[in-house]
This record gives structure tokens, C-alpha cells and sequence, in this order.
């Protein structure tokens, strides 16, 4: 029997996959959890085979409950459920040695397949995934210059930021600057947004 967390802040979709999940006799769904937070405690006590994890959610991501896992080194399978082929968060994946790697449209019985097929020692990527990282663009921006941005599309002004990281407000301005550079757009918001976009924040 495979012992399975599902982690997924849309109640439809984690609804559906439970309810299909319970009716196949090797798959047992152990506990459930609508946010990053819910699903780390839920880790820590179950210890399941296999944790299936939405991407993006609130408190803690997808990605970093599975960083927890790793740092833990607990022995659980990983894997990531997304809607995008975000570059940035696939190598991210890639780096933490995740398991599978698949998109929220795949059919159900490929996502069940996966499962038995991670638990044989396989690694699983969508198709889709597997294109976006071969294409895969690496991440042009510097630790500092990711921390900046993050502060920027939280709200914070160059004034808040400075006092946040302890940098002066000139050399918060040079960050973006240089961000925006990088990223060929024309002001911080165009910067924080492909950022975004392609997973690099």
C-alpha cells in the first residue's frame, strides 16, 4: 500500500484527486492539507510514501516544503503538481532532486501512474516540462538582486528595503537598476513581473 499527502489550496481539484485516489486498492490517501504550513505538519506526523504537492500555496510553496523534506532527509517520494512550465521553478525542482514533476492538466491515471512509478525508483516529468527545461533559461539576476526584487513585489519601498537589508537607498537603486537591466524592461514593476513569470522570485 502507498501511503499518500496531497497538498493543494484548490478544494475541487485535491477533492478529486482523493475521491479517484481511494479507489485503487494499492493507494491509500493518509491526510490532506490546503496550505504549505498544514502540509509540513501533516509530513512530520504521517511520514508518508509519497507527498503530492501543489507549486504555489499559501504560507510555504510547494518547493519549499520539499526543500524541508530534503533538509530533514526524510525518505518520502516528492512530487510537484503545477499549471505553468515556469523555467525557474523547474530547475528549482531539478535541483532538489524532486521526483516527479507534473502539470495539473495531465489525466488523472498518468498522475496515478506516476506515483507507482516513483516508488519503483523512476523520475517522472511531464512532457511539457521536460520541453520548457530543455529550453530551460538560467536566471540572470544575483542573490541580492532576487532578495530586492522579492521586497518590491511584496510593497516595500526603496526606503523600507534599505532599512530591511541594511543597504543604503543608492545602492538599493543600483540593485534595480541592474535587475531591470538584466531583464530588459523598462521600470521595477516590468522587472518584479517576468521575474514572476519565469520563476526566478
Amino acid at each position: 500500500m502507498i501511503r499518500i499527502c496531497i497538498a493543494e489550496d484548490q478544494q475541487l481539484l485535491r477533492g478529486a484527486l482523493i475521491s479517484i485516489m481511494e479507489l485503487e486498492e494499492d493507494l491509500q490517501i493518509v491526510g490532506e492539507a490546503a496550505d504549505g504550513k498544514e502540509a509540513w505538519a501533516l509530513i512530520e506526523k504521517e511520514m508518508p510514501d509519497v507527498c503530492i504537492l501543489d507549486i504555489e500555496m499559501p504560507h510555504l510553496s510547494g518547493l519549499e516544503v520539499a526543500a524541508n523534506i530534503r533538509r530533514h532527509n526524510y525518505p518520502c517520494k516528492i512530487m510537484i503538481m503545477t499549471t505553468f512550465a515556469r523555467s525557474g521553478y523547474l530547475q528549482e525542482a531539478m535541483d532538489l532532486h524532486i521526483d516527479a514533476y507534473v502539470l495539473k492538466d495531465e489525466p488523472i491515471q498518468y498522475v496515478m501512474g506516476a506515483v507507482r512509478k516513483i516508488m519503483q525508483g523512476e523520475r517522472v516529468i511531464s512532457q511539457d516540462l521536460a520541453a520548457a527545461l530543455f529550453m530551460n533559461e538560467k536566471n540572470p539576476l544575483n542573490e541580492r538582486e532576487i532578495n530586492v526584487l522579492k521586497l518590491v513585489k511584496d510593497g516595500y519601498t526603496t526606503n523600507e528595503i534599505s532599512k530591511q537589508l541594511f543597504l543604503t537607498k543608492g545602492t538599493i537603486r543600483n540593485y534595480l537598476s541592474l535587475s531591470i537591466q538584466k531583464l530588459e524592461v523598462e521600470t521595477r514593476q516590468q522587472a518584479v513581473q517576468k521575474a514572476v513569470e519565469k520563476g526566478w522570485i
